[in-house]
């Protein structure tokens, strides 16, 4: 399964921050607390940059509201906290959407160039180390026949 939003993490954490689904939606500029019900029952899921906008108003970190099946975040988690979309980040990096797309589900069969590493680094803000270790964990998600779709 591919990281994405964790919907009960979401409700834990706006009823630990004692606010009601229309004040998170207020907060966040989304369009009322209908859409934060459906982020939260998983009928629905949060674009990148409104997920890191409900991390701020929380004030917690965004990876806390990402679910990941593994020790280690995949590609898309890297992603989803950086609140990026994948064209915004394959503008960022250079590359063409469906290329990033095939790392991000793990289709692929080397690593980028160490200058595509080190700008996914920066996009995401996280160690270069990390992001190899995402490579191989959307690769391995992959392999094992996850959903690793956007």
């Amino acid at each position: 399964m591919a990281s994405g939003i964790d919907p009960n993490a979401l409700r834990a954490a706006r009823e630990e921050a004692g606010l009601t689904q229309h004040e998170l939606a207020r907060l966040v500029g989304a369009a009322g607390g209908e859409r934060i019900s459906r982020w939260e029952l998983g009928t629905s899921s949060p674009r990148p940059d409104f997920l890191v906008r409900l991390a701020k108003a929380l004030d917690i970190p965004t990876l806390r509201l990402i679910q990941i099946d593994a020790e280690v975040p995949d590609l898309r988690a890297l992603r989803l906290q950086a609140g990026l979309s994948a064209q915004n980040l394959a503008m960022a990096v250079k590359v063409a959407v469906p290329t990033y797309y095939a790392w991000e589900q793990g289709r692929w069969a080397r690593l980028p160039a160490p200058e595509s590493l080190k700008g996914l680094a920066r996009a995401y803000g996280v160690a270069v180390d990390a992001v190899v270790a995402a490579f191989r964990e959307s690769q391995r998600q992959h392999q094992r026949g996850g959903d690793t779709s956007a």
